[in-house]
């Protein structure tokens, strides 16, 4: 569980703050979406990897257990919450002050759990995705 609170909690982070940085620059919306798509990722792994880390494993070997571990529940998470977005009107064009913005971005994120949770714990169950990293907590 705590792997799977390491990825998700990153994966959020970066997600908001690809959001809100394209959002106050004014970028357009896909420009937007890749960067936070991208600190998604990188937020992602680098809690799982901080995590390992700490464990005792080197750098490398680190380097991939995160990248074994999240990557699945990171592509999911992030399918489901820009498809989200995406999908409720005006989201993307909303502003960092419109409460549009905040519930579209909040909600994906709500329904992306309860949908990468199940995928988590199914990957769990067959020893590959977080269950991967349960040997370094």
């Amino acid at each position: 569980m705590q792997a799977t609170l390491h990825c998700l909690t990153g994966c959020a982070i970066g997600e908001i703050l690809g959001m809100v940085v394209g959002t106050a620059l004014m970028w357009g919306n896909v420009p937007t979406m890749v960067l936070a798509i991208a600190l998604a990722f990188v937020f992602g792994y680098s809690f799982t990897l901080v995590a390992v880390v700490r464990a005792g494993v080197s750098m490398k070997a680190a380097l991939k257990v995160a990248l074994a571990a999240d990557t699945v529940s990171i592509a999911v998470m992030e399918l489901v919450d820009n498809g989200i977005i995406a999908l409720v009107p005006g989201a993307m064009d909303a502003h960092l002050s419109d409460g549009l913005f905040w519930y579209a971005l909040l909600g994906g994120f709500a329904v992306a759990f309860v949908i990468t949770t199940p995928v988590n714990k199914w990957m769990i169950g067959r020893g590959k995705g977080h269950a991967v990293v349960h040997a370094y907590h």
